[in-house]
């Protein structure tokens, strides 16, 4: 296959003229023209172009192209434009007209390819896995296949496309050929005794019968006189009947064959002869008809008889290689053509091949097989794909429509709602904390999230319970440093922007790229309670991005291609694996994160403290006002005041006495002391805790540090106090009556905590 720069198609009108459709690419190695053989087996057009292109074109005088999303019309001659195909793949169907009266007089097809040079066996390898998956689906023995239809073949053209594209993946399937050949080449055949009129000389073995024949036929010939039997016998008949045994191919089983290939035949026959049925069904159709009529014109399958009845319990067809494959074809076959599929507008309606969607529809079904082994369930909402129709049974995958799949992950130690989503939308207008994005809508094609089995999806996002992992498909990326850029990536400035304006063109062509990335920050970063969002892709190379020291929260591609051998999901599996260590790890640090999100954001009315404080860094790296404590303490005189400043100690009485202190987190993890003695109600005598926190001394240990208080108690909770308070303090008076928690009269010498921020409240202005 060459390219050209340019092209030359002739085209027809409806009255006979001849008319000349050139056209020009813009881009080097990007316009073809394909043997016509080649074209007809793919049932596509020999003049190709390229996805992501653009072209321009020039027609006869006289003639033009009505304007469509893909072909612009000239403003200087309305007989030229550009065609530009961006993210559109199949068949491209231009109609011609005459410029002054507008009606449609020829018609030109062009195919756009995709850039992806494997793209015709990833389609076909797809929609074969697609059809092998509905009809497991079909299979269930809850679904309601015991229900009988008939495939009206005046159903709209569409529907009769869409059901003949799930038999042609079958039929174009290398597992379909390699069936038929082994079949061919070692058929299953068996011995048969038939009876033939034979010279009695022939007869090897004497039973009952013959003896009979012998003693009463005609046609008889008298015994030579030296003949063993002259004594008994005058004569013996010339010829008599004989049992005879034959090889032949004429089982049960090659006639069920048989039957399914004449059966694949009738129905492409039928679809052939149907009005509605458009030209490029037709010769699509012309393709497969006649890959079946050389199967069937093999010398083999004309010693074999109609069946009378099917036996498909028959342990040839169950086991026996070719033969189980073409009992499931046919299986298939039979429910496909009851099956209808509205997600296939979206894949090969008018004539196009969006390979991208379907992508998406089949990695739906490898997603959904990876995660029912991964976590072991097997969710009965899975039945819910099937469902009957008005016209037969039809698949629920289409995009836009949300499909749920839930199930229960048990661990033993943890167990876990996991429920897999297809094309979720998170609304961008409700509010926290309930679940959805805090911009705009947002899509997702695949969702993954997990919680407590013990609550219900509602309480577990208003709770920070529950983690979404999202999944894009991207057909058209091709190497994972499109998406995530290469390791060693520069940072310079100018080749930066450089970047950023070729990632804009090529997201013109719908060749996203790197964006593609940005698009997994935009769900990370907005879709409430998101851990992790990350690119399919049809490439090589799998790659994760962890945003701190867990495997979540993080960004990444998982490379996973259509291939019959191996579709790539180890990677992916290995990060599920690794997803399930992480939820059963429950001192992680994402675990952590919940808990201060939740804490941080469950009540809508904050404090304020608009007062100077210590900035937080380094040691003061936790100085939040609502999590920082201080100790309001009592000291009884100037004696116990000195005692303090050179111990650099404060002693709080333990105990059930009366202002003894009461032992609670924000007691113990004061940060700091505010003092105040008998009378004083307004003070600025605060000292800073040193970060080890507070130690049990006994009576004794008082006594030794010549503690001023001539009758110690026998325990004492004792604070180390730093030389150091921050410049922000030393310049504060506060007013400790106006707390909450101050006591008056004799209990104003009990201690107690409050928060920095309802300290600052009472700070004296």
């Amino acid at each position: 296959m060459m390219s050209d720069s340019e092209l030359t198609i002739s085209f027809i009108t409806n009255d006979k003229q001849t008319g000349l459709f050139r056209i020009y690419e813009e881009s080097k190695n990007s316009l073809f023209q394909i043997d016509k053989a080649e074209a007809l087996e793919n049932s596509e057009s020999e003049y190709q172009i390229l996805e992501g292109r653009s072209y321009e074109y020039l027609l006869d005088d006289g003639y033009c192209i009505e304007p469509t999303e893909i072909v612009s019309r000239s403003k200087t001659n309305s007989s030229s434009g550009r065609i530009s195909p961006n993210i559109y793949v199949g068949t491209l169907t231009l109609d011609i007209i005459y410029c002054k009266s507008k009606e449609k007089c020829a018609r030109i097809n062009l195919e756009v390819r995709s850039v992806k040079t494997t793209y015709r066996t990833d389609y076909r390898q797809m929609l074969v896995d697609i059809t092998d998956q509905c009809t497991d689906l079909l299979m269930l023995h809850s679904s309601p296949v015991s229900q009988t239809f008939t495939i009206d073949f005046n159903k709209d053209a569409q529907t009769l496309y869409q059901r003949f594209t799930f038999l042609k993946s079958i039929i174009d399937s290398e597992e379909f050929d390699d069936s038929v050949h082994k079949i061919l080449s070692s058929p299953v055949n068996k011995w048969i005794e038939t009876e033939i009129y034979s010279d009695i000389r022939g007869m090897r073995k004497a039973n009952s019968k013959t003896i009979r024949q012998i003693a009463t036929a005609g046609n008889r010939m008298n015994l030579p006189e030296n003949h063993p039997l002259k004594n008994h016998l005058e004569s013996v008949p010339q010829k008599i009947n004989i049992n005879h045994k034959t090889e032949t191919v004429d089982t049960p089983e090659n006639r069920f064959i048989k039957y399914a290939l004449q059966s694949f035949l009738t129905f492409c026959e039928e679809l052939k002869r149907n009005q509605k049925a458009s030209l490029r069904l037709k010769k699509e159709v012309s393709v497969v008809s006649s890959k079946l009529e050389q199967y069937l014109g093999h010398s083999i399958f004309k010693e074999i008889s109609r069946p009378t009845t099917l036996t498909l319990n028959s342990p040839v067809l169950q086991k026996k290689e070719g033969y189980r494959e073409i009992l499931r074809a046919w299986l298939m076959f039979d429910l496909a053509a009851k099956l209808t599929w509205q997600g296939g507008e979206d894949v090969y309606s008018g004539g196009k091949r969006d390979i991208a969607v379907l992508y998406e529809y089949w990695l739906f079904f490898k997603l959904l097989e990876l995660l029912k082994d991964v976590f072991k369930i097997e969710p009965k909402s899975i039945e819910d794909l099937i469902k009957p129709t008005a016209d037969g049974l039809g698949l629920q995958l289409k995009q836009g429509k949300h499909i749920p799949i839930k199930g229960i992950f048990d661990a033993v130690t943890r167990k876990l709602n996991v429920q897999f989503s297809y094309n979720r939308s998170f609304s961008g207008n409700k509010e926290y904390p309930n679940s959805g994005s805090w911009s705009g809508n947002m899509r997702p094609d695949y969702t993954l999230s997990i919680w407590p089995a013990e609550i219900d999806e509602t309480i577990a996002e208003k709770e920070e319970l529950i983690v979404h992992i999202h999944f894009d498909a991207k057909y058209r990326v091709d190497k994972l440093k499109d998406i995530l850029g290469a390791d060693n990536e520069s940072d310079d400035e100018e080749k930066t922007e450089k970047l950023l304006d070729e990632e804009k063109v090529e997201q013109n062509r719908g060749t996203f790229k790197r964006a593609d990335i940005l698009k997994m920050h935009a769900y990370r970063d907005a879709i409430r309670r998101t851990a992790g969002a990350y690119v399919l892709y049809p490439g090589t190379e799998s790659k994760t991005k962890p945003g701190f020291h867990e495997i979540l929260p993080g960004l990444g591609a998982f490379a996973i291609s259509p291939s019959k051998s191996s579709i790539g999901t180890r990677d992916l599996k290995k990060f599920l694996y690794d997803v399930i260590d992480h939820f059963l790890n429950r001192a992680s640090q994402r675990e952590k994160m919940s808990l201060k999100t939740y804490e941080s954001h469950k009540d809508k009315n904050s404090n304020e403290v608009n007062e100077s404080l210590p900035e937080p860094f380094g040691t003061n790296r936790s100085l939040l006002p609502d999590e920082t404590f201080v100790l309001i303490g009592f000291y009884k005189d100037d004696n116990h005041l000195e005692w303090i400043i050179r111990n650099k100690l404060y002693n709080a009485r333990t105990g059930s006495a009366k202002g003894s202190l009461r032992l609670s987190q924000k007691e113990t993890g004061a940060k700091y002391i505010l003092l105040h003695t008998t009378g004083e109600t307004k003070t600025n005598k605060i000292l800073k805790v040193k970060a080890d926190g507070p130690r049990m001394f006994s009576k004794n240990d008082m006594l030794e540090l010549l503690y001023p208080n001539p009758d110690p108690r026998d325990f004492y909770l004792v604070y180390n106090i730093e030389d150091i308070i921050e410049k922000e303090f030393k310049s504060m008076k506060w007013d400790i009556t106006q707390l909450s928690k101050y006591e008056s009269s004799r209990g104003s010498g009990k201690p107690f905590a409050v928060s920095l921020t309802e300290l600052m409240k009472v700070k004296v202005k």
